[in-house]
C-alpha cells in the first residue's frame, strides 16, 4: 500500500470510545448537523456564524471531495452518541508531512457540552491517529477558551509558547521510533 493510500485510509476510518462512534463525514450528516451546530454560541472563540443545512452541505461535499494539494488529507469525523442514537459534534485532521503531523480540532453542539462528549471524542481522534502513525498532533486553542485546553490536556497535548493567530499551540509528540498506543 502506498502512504498516500494508508493517508486516505485514515480518512475512511472509524473509531469507537465507550460512548462515541467517530463516523467518516458524509454530506448526508449536513442535514442533522446543522441543528447540532446552530448555536452562534459556538462561535465565540473561532469567529463565523452557524451555516443553514444547504450551505452546510455545500461545506461538507468540498470536505468530503477532499484536500486539492496531494500531500494534505483531510480527515473529519461526525461524532454519534450512540445511547441517543444522535450526531454530537465533529473531529477533524488535517494531515500533513508524509501522515507524520497532523492538526486536530473538535467541536460539541452546545446542549451536549459538559458531559465528557468532546474530551472523549479528541481522546478517540488522538488514539485513531498514532496508531495510523502520526507522530505529531497539534491543536490551537483559544487561550480564553478553558473547556477546549482542558480537552486537548485529556487527548494528551500540551500548551507551546507558539502562538498562531491569537491562539496557543498545544502539542503532543512522540520521539522518532516511538510506537503509539
Amino acid at each position: 500500500m502506498t502512504v498516500n493510500a494508508a493517508r486516505e485510509g485514515l480518512a475512511a476510518a472509524t473509531a469507537t470510545t465507550r460512548r462515541l462512534d467517530l463516523v467518516p463525514l458524509a454530506v448526508a450528516h449536513a442535514g442533522e448537523m446543522a441543528g447540532v451546530l446552530a448555536d452562534p454560541a459556538l462561535h465565540t472563540f473561532t469567529g463565523g456564524a452557524p451555516l443553514a443545512a444547504p450551505e452546510l452541505r455545500a461545506r461538507y461535499e468540498r470536505l468530503v471531495a477532499g484536500s486539492p494539494d496531494p500531500a494534505v488529507v483531510w480527515c473529519n469525523w461526525v461524532v454519534r452518541l450512540r445511547a441517543e442514537d444522535r450526531l454530537a459534534g465533529t473531529v477533524q485532521a488535517t494531515v500533513t508531512d508524509g501522515g507524520r503531523t497532523a492538526e486536530v480540532a473538535w467541536v460539541v453542539g452546545t446542549d451536549l457540552q459538559g458531559r465528557g462528549i468532546a474530551r472523549e471524542a479528541a481522546e478517540g481522534l488522538v488514539g485513531l491517529l498514532l496508531e495510523r502513525g502520526v507522530r505529531t498532533v497539534v491543536a490551537h486553542v483559544h487561550p480564553d477558551h478553558a473547556a477546549s485546553a482542558a480537552v486537548a490536556r485529556a487527548a494528551g497535548l500540551t500548551p507551546t509558547d507558539e502562538e498562531q493567530d491569537g491562539e496557543v499551540r498545544w502539542e503532543l509528540r512522540l520521539p522518532s521510533g516511538t510506537e503509539g498506543p
